[in-house]
């Protein structure tokens, strides 16, 4: 299932509020497009912003709205492993497919007090993608930690954002696990020594050609996987010219998708 070209979408907002309508048009231009699921809640969508009403509901409308034509990874993470348990636990009520969940940031855990975070959330019994990304929360996830919890059955995938394919190959050495790409940038590389996808801020802009270049590398089409990888280049680093997602709520503004709203202290 946790292959392909996964959005991690922004969260639109209206004088302040989630625009519940806006949130349902951008999921149906999605997959209209041809990514492969959708993430809502995630750091592109400004989930440190939010508050723990306004996650679930947006998790529940972007269930709904998919309606199980493609997958749907919630972001559940907290630093707090009570906080990250209530929001795994109602996005498994809703019906999401899966829950992506962040390393505690902040507190900056051990590798042992990782483990234990993500097992307890993994007692919930829904999927648990973990997500590796060091710039933003202060600590990075050993693969020897990785390994450990890939052998919880429902610890299923890793969302690698370290930029680092060294952290990839050590990973994939150690156990087997889905790797997804974290940087757009590198989800070409990524797959080219064994990961199967991407969790993309660029899609919000370009949903069908990272769609096409990630199916294109899973069906053996590496010419046209490597075409788009040089096209989509340079715009992948434009959307990190400013911290995520400021770059891609402008850009979508720019295009009409969005107004381009942001919650402080974006």
């Amino acid at each position: 299932m946790f292959q392909g070209s996964y959005v991690a979408l922004v969260t639109p907002f209206k004088d302040g509020a989630v625009d519940d309508e806006k949130l349902r048009e951008l999921v149906e231009s999605q997959i209209k497009q041809g990514t492969n699921g959708i993430l809502p809640c995630g750091c592109t969508g400004e989930a440190a912003t939010l508050t723990h009403e306004e996650q679930k509901r947006i998790i529940k409308i972007v269930v709904e709205t998919v309606n199980k034509r493609v997958p749907v990874l919630a972001g559940t993470g907290s630093n707090s492993t009570a906080e990250a348990y209530d929001l795994t636990k109602y996005a498994k009520e809703a019906g999401a497919n899966a829950a992506l969940v962040i390393t505690p940031y902040y507190n900056k855990p051990t590798s042992e007090g990782q483990f234990r975070h993500y097992a307890k959330l993994a007692e919930l019994g829904i999927p648990i993608i973990l997500y590796n990304v060091p710039s933003r929360t202060g600590i990075s996830m050993l693969p020897e930690t990785v390994a450990r919890l890939s052998k919880i059955d429902n610890i299923v995938a890793i969302k690698e954002a370290s930029g680092s394919l060294e952290q990839v190959s050590k990973i994939l050495a150690l156990c087997d696990i889905t790797v997804l790409s974290g940087d757009d940038s590198l989800t070409l590389p990524m797959m080219a020594i064994g990961g199967k996808g991407v969790v993309s801020v660029v899609a919000n802009i370009v949903p069908a050609e990272v769609a096409q270049m990630t199916s294109a590398f899973l069906e053996g089409n590496i010419q046209k996987a490597k075409d788009l990888h040089y096209k989509l280049f340079p715009l992948c680093k434009a959307m990190f010219i400013e911290t995520n997602p400021i770059p891609v709520k402008t850009a979508m503004k720019l295009l009409g998708q969005l107004n381009g709203e942001l919650r402080l202290p974006l």
